[in-house]
């Protein structure tokens, strides 16, 4: 596959844009982020008469990694249930499930009584068999029946004549993310919400008023805020301790329209796969094959390429008809140690600060979900999701991979003791980048297709961690909270607010 990635939803269309911020405002609502998270919040607080002020630091409003999902409408989980009765219970899991549920049917009403046009269904879930055995679809089998969800254990056909156990779960949906996104924008706007883009939040500050500050000095002084930016950029440490960043891979490939039932697929392998379609061109005559998997944690992997490769290669064994891939691209997914989205009141930066963050793989669901429950929060309304999402909950029963997932986070600092990738820019091929030492420090160097280098610190400006190259999407990622920046240096993802600082050569060690 060639380096250009793009998801299949690339929509151009000029309701995504705001003017940018450019003074002091107040409102009864700041809502930091464009994302599903953060625009269902604002249309469900606009909706109930809060005078709401959106601030995304992209010149498009779901252009982050709303826009890089494969819009999966789910209330089966994607850590399973049985690993969250494991760690919270029965009752959790049965009141996940259910808001999951509920939150598939908030999207289908909103889209109803704002008469979005984005591809919306209904379709049932499968979750089949890999080559790891039946074992984890016959633990899933007894802990749904157990929590009385409905399900149903039956064979799976693919096109490619491979049959496989499954269990299948009714009522699961799927849309297209930007088309449904534009129609909340404009909504959002009728009951006289506010969009800015291009305005990066720098800092969030609880209390009576709270205050937004801009990276151009500018300040939104608001009853209340919500900070809805997929990883929150000022979680402190509490909150980057209980979230881990992943990347996951996806394509979408042409498949003739009709050769498959409409659905959402996923396999129990390690890592897994997932499948979904979506209606083709305006002529109607394919659909697009979506297919996703090879997860790994951000920042510590080295062979990006290869794992679309695979993609492919799972895929055809499965969809012998499938034609070529027009789009290939990656997420981020931020990981909970229970698997369920941390939404609600802040643990930080004092009174009047929601956040919505831990995805977990169901960001569609689980941001909705948190414009729901927070909206609900903010107008004084009780809810009994609260607890189950708490940002501040407590997980006794997943100490262990709470601990796992720290303990190789602290372990990504060693680079610092490392010679780096290459001993001398020479070693670095036009279009890549590499990590090298300079002295006491480390620095990225990235050198494009003409031989032109930019030279960065190495340090990522959230937390101090070292980023890494990562040559399938020629971005440096940093391997501990998720961070990524453009081969020269922009910030493109948080927690860090700022880009990678620029070195002149002039002033580096000899020899480098």
């Amino acid at each position: 596959m060639n380096a250009e990635t793009q998801s299949v939803w690339a929509l151009a269309n000029p309701v995504r844009s705001g003017a940018p911020l450019t003074g002091d405002v107040s409102c009864d609502v700041c809502i930091v982020g464009g994302g599903i998270a953060g625009l269902t919040t604002a249309y469900l607080l606009a909706r109930d008469g809060k005078r709401v002020v959106v601030l995304d630091a992209k010149p498009t409003i779901a252009s982050g990694e709303t826009e890089r999902t494969t819009a999966h409408l789910a209330w089966y989980l994607d850590d399973t249930f049985s690993h969250l009765v494991s760690v919270r219970g029965d009752e959790v899991a049965k009141a996940a499930a259910s808001s999951h549920r509920a939150a598939i049917d908030l999207i289908g009403e909103i889209i109803t009584t704002e008469n979005i046009a984005c591809d919306f269904e209904r379709v049932d879930g499968r979750l089949f068999s890999g080559v790891d055995g039946p074992d984890i679809l016959n633990q899933e089998q007894k802990t749904m029946a157990r929590l009385e969800l409905p399900f149903e254990r039956t064979k799976f056909d693919f096109p490619g004549g491979l049959t496989v156990d499954c269990l299948r779960f009714p009522e699961h949906g799927q849309f297209h993310p930007l088309k449904y996104l534009v129609g909340l924008t404009t909504a959002i706007r009728a009951h006289g919400g506010v969009i800015h883009t291009s305005t990066v939040v720098q800092k969030v500050r609880g209390g009576e008023p709270s205050k937004v500050t801009t990276t151009h000095g500018h300040t939104v002084s608001a009853g209340a805020v919500v900070i809805a930016t997929n990883n929150p950029f000022e979680g402190g440490t509490i909150l980057h301790s209980k979230v881990a960043a992943y990347m996951t891979y996806a394509f979408a490939a042409e498949i003739p329209k009709g050769s498959a039932e409409y659905g959402l697929w996923w396999d129990t392998e390690d890592p897994y796969h997932y499948v979904r379609f979506q209606p083709g061109g305006q002529e109607g005559n394919f659909d697009n094959l979506i297919v996703g998997g090879e997860d790994h944690k951000t920042g510590q992997a080295d062979d990006q390429p290869q794992r679309w490769n695979r993609l492919e290669t799972w895929a055809r064994e499965r969809f012998p008809n499938m034609g070529a891939i027009r789009h290939h691209w990656s997420g981020q997914v931020f990981e909970t140690p229970d698997g369920l989205a941390l939404i609600g009141l802040a643990p930080w930066n004092g009174p009047n600060v929601f956040v919505i963050t831990g995805d977990s793989g169901m960001g569609m669901t689980h941001g909705t979900i948190g414009g729901s429950l927070v909206t609900d929060l903010v107008m004084g309304r009780p809810n009994e999701l609260a607890s189950v999402y708490s940002p501040s909950r407590m997980m006794p029963g997943a100490l262990r991979t709470l601990l796992g997932e720290n303990l190789n986070l602290a372990a990504q600092f060693k680079d610092w003791l490392t010679v780096g990738d290459v001993k001398s820019v020479e070693e670095i091929p036009p279009g890549h980048g590499a990590v090298l030492r300079s002295g006491l420090t480390k620095l990225a160097v990235f050198k494009d297709d003409q031989g032109k280098m930019t030279t960065m610190s190495a340090v990522c400006p959230h937390m101090g961690c070292l980023v890494r190259w990562n040559p399938g999407e020629t971005t440096w990622d940093c391997p501990c909270h998720g961070s990524r920046f453009s081969a020269t240096g922009m910030c493109l993802h948080g927690p860090s607010t700022s880009d990678l600082t620029k070195v002149e050569r002039d002033s580096l060690t000899p020899g480098v």
